[in-house]
């Protein structure tokens, strides 16, 4: 049970909390960023990003949807990053790829869920989701409405935190941890004993609640998405404004302070930047707009130079290879739903060059790419080139 001041440390924290984004709030390109801009005109764009997928699909097995190299959930992330490509260009060149593939991993793990993750089923629901606002294919909608709903079963309801039970575990669930209510935390495995709860399947969880709220416009899913993002708000930000990572369903421990990872900024980014268009609720925009102030410019991930140095694992595949795609994803959506905040804008621009220019200028081999974004070149490797597919097709937009 929560002790007696629970309600007054947690007003403290959270007027802390609000005190600190106003003062940390800077929006302003840093100097020492290595060339926040580029001249490339749009058709070289489109061809380098395109030039970039085809350089990994020949490592693709079709009978799985798979990449050789990669792991199941940096698989999912492929093909949202091909599907937004074609959305960013506006063709359906990789529409047939795309939803075959989407489609074959379905069949094959029920719920998109292969090892028991239900972060890895919601990066596959994702991809569906980012499938479907690309070529409007209900089979795909219809997928990341079926991962929704079972990943749906490993939320903590309102109802649940208040009971410490939770139908789908086996051992009593913190009501509160730190004075904050856990509704809205998403436990990371469907497990019956397994106690933890983490940023990225909460915030993907979020993140795919608010997209599916954008999309069908029924309430529970905008409602599931504030839940979420109030866990995220409520339990997993640091003093310098950035995501943490995971906390014990049971009893409260929590990751080590320096497990700081791009993907979980960038993902709850993403989806406060949809949550924001659906419910038009100015503190969504105001807790996204510190959450990218504070991680663009955080000494966890980069040096001064701005490029982004987390997953720079060049003889063997690692999960951060895969963490920074999904920041820069994330980052893109924010530029795209915030039209009139010019000084985002350029800031969010000004980064996704950084990183744009270091691939092409450091890391390329012809369309290849290193995951260290630093360089030098090397042969293709499939993590490498997943890494670089964000950020390649997402420079085709936030330039445009």
């Amino acid at each position: 049970m929560p002790p007696p001041t629970g309600g007054h440390i947690l007003f403290i924290h959270v007027l802390s909390l609000l005190l600190s984004f106003v003062s940390a709030q800077d929006l302003s390109v840093p100097t020492s960023w290595r060339k926040p801009s580029t001249s490339r005109p749009l058709s070289e764009r489109i061809s380098i990003s395109q030039d970039a997928i085809n350089s990994i699909l020949p490592q693709l097995d079709s009978a799985t949807a798979e990449f050789n190299g990669i792991g199941y959930w940096q698989a999912g992330n492929v093909w949202t990053a091909i599907a937004n490509h074609d959305y960013f260009v506006g063709t359906d060149k990789n529409k047939a790829l795309v939803v075959n593939n989407l489609n074959t991993a379905f069949k094959l793990n029920a719920h998109y869920d292969k090892y028991g993750y239900n972060d890895d089923a919601l990066w596959w629901a994702q991809g569906a989701l980012s499938g479907y606002r690309a070529y409007k294919d209900q089979n795909l909608l219809s997928h990341a409405v079926d991962t929704w709903n079972e990943v749906t079963n490993y939320v903590i309801t309102e109802a649940d935190a208040q009971s410490q039970k939770q139908p789908k575990k086996n051992f009593a669930i913190a009501s509160t941890c730190n004075g904050a209510t856990m509704a809205g935390g998403v436990f990371w495995r469907p497990t019956a004993d397994d106690q933890g709860i983490n940023s990225i399947t909460t915030g993907l969880y979020l993140s795919t609640s608010a997209f599916l709220a954008e999309i069908t416009g029924d309430p529970k899913y905008t409602k599931a998405a504030v839940l979420s993002a109030q866990w995220i708000k409520a339990h997993n930000i640091n003093a310098d404004g950035i995501i943490l990572d995971s906390v014990n369903g049971h009893d409260c421990t929590r990751s080590p302070s320096n497990w700081l990872f791009t993907y979980n900024s960038g993902k709850f980014i993403e989806g406060l930047s949809v949550l924001a268009s659906v419910t038009k609720d100015s503190q969504w925009i105001d807790l996204m707009v510190h959450t990218v102030a504070a991680a663009v410019k955080s000494s966890a991930w980069q040096g001064s130079d701005g490029i982004i140095t987390e997953g720079a694992s060049t003889t063997s595949n690692n999960d951060g290879v895969g963490f920074k795609a999904i920041f820069i994803r994330g980052l893109y959506e924010a530029f795209s739903r915030n039209p009139r905040n010019a000084n985002l804008r350029v800031l969010l621009r000004s980064y996704v060059d950084v990183q744009y220019n270091a691939l092409l200028d450091l890391a390329a081999n012809k369309s290849t790419y290193s995951s260290s974004w630093h360089g030098p070149p090397q042969a293709f490797t499939t993590w490498g080139q997943l890494a670089s597919l964000d950020v390649l097709g997402s420079a085709i937009r936030i330039n445009s």
